[in-house]
């Protein structure tokens, strides 16, 4: 009888648990498993004190780059502090792991490893191999790609250690004076944005990394960095459930097991003036987890960026965050302090302890899922390598390719034909050498500086390249005056090929009215290049859409579809005059 009953507690407790703690469970896991799972919930809640509990609602940076004394205090607060986990950032690969398995080893909770790893974890760690921003992978019409690309940054994650990634942005892009989020979104279409993110969602999730979805509640019209001070997005409640919102409704039964909320403030969603959505309770209780019945986890965004770090005191920051209702404080500068003020707002009755045993079985819940009740050490041998070899180029290559829009190709001057002489005038600031050397594999492409266009022979086909820096996310996208006006001359009384090796917003005040030929490459890089220049020279087809609305006559959704053609020739030399 007494087994009986202790049964049915445990099925209770079960069905509990997948009703109020579970999001994120992992692929085909049986009811077996999820007994195990909960019972080791249950267990390890049980075995912390007060102060361990607190402790699990704390993510702090680890910087390898910031000198000892600061990885020493990171040291002391995983001890003492007892935090839930940490999230990486620059960037020594090979140390990082040996902190992380340093501090799995002495922590009685297993910690959750976390990294912006948006495009891989290139965008902490240098030596690692860049994959497409967003705004590319937008482009693509094939969306099994991008779950291919997940799946591979999870694959670099379980190498490192990491075990959640907090991506994908979901955030759709409307404003193209947006400085913080840009290349970072899937595109201006909420459909995409949606399609997208699922399908990068569940590459990292079906291979056990957590995804995030952010920023709730909407970042993408926005003329401020929240790093630096608070946005104001201030749409109606109509524009908003339409446009911002609709990612994340669209996105919150499809088992994802976390949401970030920004640092804005949505006057329609919160009526007191001037409070960060990550910090409101109408925001996050309300609406995400009661409105919309969210169960995952809900992560602050860095409580260090300016938005709020202007505002609040570290440890009042987190004490907020959490009466409105975040399970984490990610980037928390305030630990302990954090913790004294939510204990105090438990003794006054102002948060119930409820709410904690609700937050720390989640988190529980997650790590477990993840593996984190069964950490093995990482080995740091190789692991540069391990992070950047030809699986990477080669897939990173193959996306690239998957995401060239031929916006116009008015005079079927594309692909190129071997028996042809091109010039090539390179444009903006940026390298461009690999696209020439890719394309004089097939074709004759004769280097023509700004400076020698005069030289070039009338009528003839001419391929511009604008080469923009992209060497971070953030760099500006507009074209020059000066590339302008050679463009506009070079259309008077030659046959042009324009290649925009940046944003698709490069072209949005560039008149191409008589161009022949337009084709975005959305990001100048040598895998970037090679993709563009094997489409160009016909080894490859040529299949994406704009992402983006541009301009009036540049909408989201416009491209031409090119089948690859079997007239190529790998025999050519490079011609340089």
């Amino acid at each position: 009888m007494k087994s009986l009953k202790s049964h049915i507690c445990l099925l209770i407790l079960l069905l509990f648990s997948l009703k109020s703690l579970a999001q994120y469970k992992p692929k085909n896991i049986n009811r077996d498993q999820t007994e195990k799972a909960v019972q080791w919930v249950d267990h390890t809640y049980k075995s912390l004190s007060q102060d361990e509990k607190l402790g699990q609602l704390f993510i702090v940076a680890l910087y390898t780059n910031k000198g000892e004394d600061y990885i020493s205090n990171v040291r002391n607060i995983v001890l003492k502090e007892k935090i839930g986990g940490l999230i990486l950032m620059q960037d020594d690969a090979a140390r990082e792991i040996n902190l992380v398995n340093e501090f799995q080893r002495t922590a009685k909770v297993p910690l959750m490893i976390g990294m912006d790893a948006e495009w891989g974890l290139f965008q902490r760690i240098a030596t690692a191999h860049k994959f497409p921003w967003a705004m590319t992978l937008g482009a693509i019409q094939d969306k099994t790609l991008i779950t291919e690309m997940a799946a591979k940054i999870a694959e670099d994650s379980h190498r490192m250690g990491i075990n959640w990634d907090f991506a994908p942005v979901v955030d759709v892009n409307t404003n193209p004076a947006n400085p913080i989020i840009g290349n970072r979104s899937f595109g201006s279409e909420v459909s995409n944005v949606v399609s997208s993110a699922l399908a990068y969602s569940n590459g990292l999730q079906h291979n056990q990394i957590l995804a995030a979805i952010k920023h709730f509640p909407g970042h993408g019209d926005t003329n401020t960095d929240s790093h630096l001070d608070l946005p104001v997005v201030s749409h109606d409640l109509n524009r908003l459930n339409s446009v911002e919102l609709a990612p994340f409704k669209a996105l919150m039964d499809k088992g994802i097991g976390g949401v970030m909320v920004a640092h804005l403030y949505v006057p329609a969603l919160e009526s007191e003036k001037g409070i960060p959505a990550s910090v409101s309770e109408n925001i996050i209780t309300k609406l995400l987890k009661e409105k919309y019945g969210y169960k995952g986890l809900i992560i602050t965004d860095a409580l260090n960026m300016g938005a709020v770090a202007k505002r609040y005191k570290p440890g009042e920051l987190d004490a907020l965050a959490f009466k409105a209702g975040n399970d984490i404080m990610l980037f928390s500068e305030g630990v302990k302090e954090g913790k004294r003020l939510i204990q105090k707002a438990i003794d006054n009755g102002e948060i119930s302890q409820n709410r904690v045993e609700e937050s720390v079985k989640k988190i529980l819940l997650t790590k477990y899922y993840l593996g984190l009740h069964q950490y093995e050490p990482k080995n740091p041998e190789n692991i540069n390598s391990d992070l950047n070899n030809e699986s990477h180029r080669i897939l990173a290559e193959k996306l690239y390719s998957n995401a060239l829009t031929l916006v116009k190709d008015n005079q079927k001057l594309l692909p190129l034909n071997c028996e042809e002489n091109y010039y090539f005038v390179p444009l903006e600031e940026a390298p461009y050498q690999t696209f020439l050397d890719e394309l004089n594999l097939n074709a004759t492409v004769i280097l023509k500086n700004a400076s020698e266009i005069q030289s070039i022979p009338a009528n003839s086909k001419v391929i511009v390249g604008f080469h923009k820096d992209n060497s971070t996310a953030y760099k500006p996208y507009a074209i020059s005056s000066e590339s302008k006006k050679i463009l506009a001359n070079l259309s008077k009384n030659q046959h042009v090929i324009l290649n925009v090796f940046g944003s698709a917003y490069a072209i949005r005040d560039v008149d191409i009215s008589k161009i022949a030929t337009v084709l975005v490459s959305y990001e100048n890089n040598d895998d970037s290049m090679r993709a563009t220049a094997k489409a160009l020279n016909g080894q490859t087809q040529i299949s994406g859409r704009l992402p983006v609305l541009v301009n009036e006559n540049l909408p989201a959704g416009i491209g031409v579809d090119l089948n690859a053609s079997s007239k190529i020739n790998l025999n050519k030399k490079t011609i340089i005059e």
